[in-house]
């Protein structure tokens, strides 16, 4: 029998018990449809992040942060971001550029209006890069000395501001207030009178040159110096203010994979409201204390020490590289790229679990298969044993019965995936209801490629030829003389 012959008596088989094979083909379809559906839901959660990545470039961005004390040697230095490292960062082979993360709180004003958020000075090389210049209106910086700012939507929300792009052009005022070591010094040394007087009238001379005496003096002198010190770095700052053209509007954070400020500024902006001051920021400040770069010139602007660097490097080199090249220099590196691999091995996992749930399912489905071919046997008993009678052998009654489970699995499988894919796209359009009522972005939860159109199918096909081989083998091991006797 040639192949044709053999597909046409098997879909003859399968019209001619309608209701028996509807019924099996349905369990397929449903099998199908199930594993189809929840592998989509894993297929779209995973290029929904692959886009992002691509989208935004991540693959080629990498955060580097100081060097981590080492417990079994603690008096050696801990490795930190100053510009001479930044510049070593930059020599390092695949590194584009690299740029401080240099964040501090900033109030804003436009027209009767004020907000309080993070501002970040970028250099343009940053800002030109497709991570940062990904704006919903306007373009970035002109230069890199250009008095302008980027704002994104978050904050033209919290000034209640709807008046969409037409804010580009529009000036605001930006206002710093930044504390100084001499605060801090002048606050020691103003003493009030009342409190002078009351502390040597408390102090027992007689006891000076006891050993506990002397300390609790010591510490409790201390202590308060160093309490009239922070006071002074924190409450006696200084206002910088500068006025800047609004050129851009950067996306809201929600919608944007990376942590951006609310507020953008140029390098040489941030250098005018920032320069030789202590930050007032909590992070920055406490990790001054702890590197001791408080002092002795650690944060003036041209070589302070920053809790973190950006760096912006060429995708197509190994990025194993160059982390091993950064941590050789005593850097911790995170990686985007990194990461995204550790995600791809968590969707693996997670669409094997899926389709594990999927395969129960095709596999209860193959239960019917076997015994539609079972009552098949029995009720073609005769034309099993006339067909043997005229020349065909075992493997011919083999593969006509194997030919029929492949049918039925090739219709199920179809039928199924259609379904599942009609499943998908109700469940994706009542999801993103959900999601445009809580205001939230849009995104598709779905995905149905071509891997999984062609996986659903062969596996269909295979759990069906599976499920018909015991009837297969069954009829071709049929003796033609009792099946025609038996007639």
């Amino acid at each position: 029998m040639t192949a044709r012959d053999l597909v046409e008596g098997a879909f003859g088989n399968i019209w001619r018990m309608k209701l028996r094979s509807a019924l099996t083909i349905a369990g397929v379809l449903i099998a199908i449809a199930a594993f189809t559906a929840m592998l989509s839901f894993g297929a779209g959660g995973q290029q929904y992040i692959n886009d992002q990545f691509e989208e935004f470039d991540l693959f080629s961005i990498m955060r580097v942060l100081p060097g981590s004390p080492d417990d079994d040697e603690p008096e050696v230095d801990v490795a930190k971001l100053d510009d001479k490292a930044i510049e070593q960062l930059s020599r390092i082979p695949g590194v584009r550029n690299v740029y401080p993360l240099d964040a501090f709180k900033v109030t804003v004003y436009y027209a009767d209006t004020s907000a309080t958020v993070e501002a970040q000075g970028i250099p343009l090389a940053a800002a030109r890069t497709k991570t940062l210049s990904r704006l919903t209106a306007g373009t970035t910086f002109e230069s890199d000395t250009a008095s302008q700012i980027i704002i994104s939507e978050d904050f033209l929300r919290d000034i209640g501001y709807t008046g969409g792009d037409s804010i580009l052009g529009q000036q605001l005022i930006v206002e710093t207030q930044v504390a100084r070591l001499d605060s801090g010094v002048v606050k020691i040394l103003q003493v009030p009178g009342d409190s002078l007087r009351r502390r040597l009238n408390e102090l027992e001379v007689d006891s000076l040159f006891a050993g506990d005496y002397a300390r609790r003096l010591l510490f409790r002198e201390m202590s308060d110096a160093v309490a009239r010190f922070i006071d002074g770095l924190l409450n006696s700052r200084a206002t910088m203010r500068d006025t800047l053209t609004v050129c851009g509007i950067s996306p809201s954070r929600r919608s944007s994979p990376i942590n951006t400020r609310p507020v953008l500024i140029t390098s040489h902006t941030a250098q005018r409201l920032n320069e030789g001051k202590v930050a007032t920021d909590p992070e920055d400040l406490f990790y001054a204390l702890s590197t001791g770069s408080l002092t002795g010139g650690g944060w003036d602007f041209e070589s302070r020490v920053y809790p973190r660097v950006s760096m912006d490097v060429d995708p197509h080199v190994p990025y194993g590289a160059i982390t091993d090249s950064v941590e050789a220099l005593g850097f911790r590196v995170f990686s985007f790229a990194r990461e995204f691999e550790q995600v791809q091995k968590m969707f693996l996992f997670f669409d094997l679990g899926l389709a594990g749930v999927g395969l129960i399912a095709l596999i209860t489905a193959s239960l019917g298969i076997a015994n539609t071919l079972i009552m098949s046997i029995l009720e073609r008993r005769r034309e099993i044993g006339v067909l043997k009678a005229l020349g065909a052998d075992d493997s011919d009654i083999r593969i006509m019965f194997l030919v029929e489970a492949a049918c039925i699995g090739v219709v199920g499988s179809v039928l199924g995936i259609v379904t599942g894919w009609l499943i998908t796209r109700l469940v994706s359009f009542i999801g993103r209801l959900i999601m445009r009522a809580n205001e939230m972005p849009e995104i598709e939860l779905f995905a149905l490629p071509l891997w999984l159109i062609g996986l659903g199918l062969a596996f269909g096909i295979i759990v069906s030829l599976a499920a018909g081989y015991y009837p297969a083998m069954r009829a071709a091991r049929l003796d033609p003389v009792t099946a025609l006797r038996d007639e």
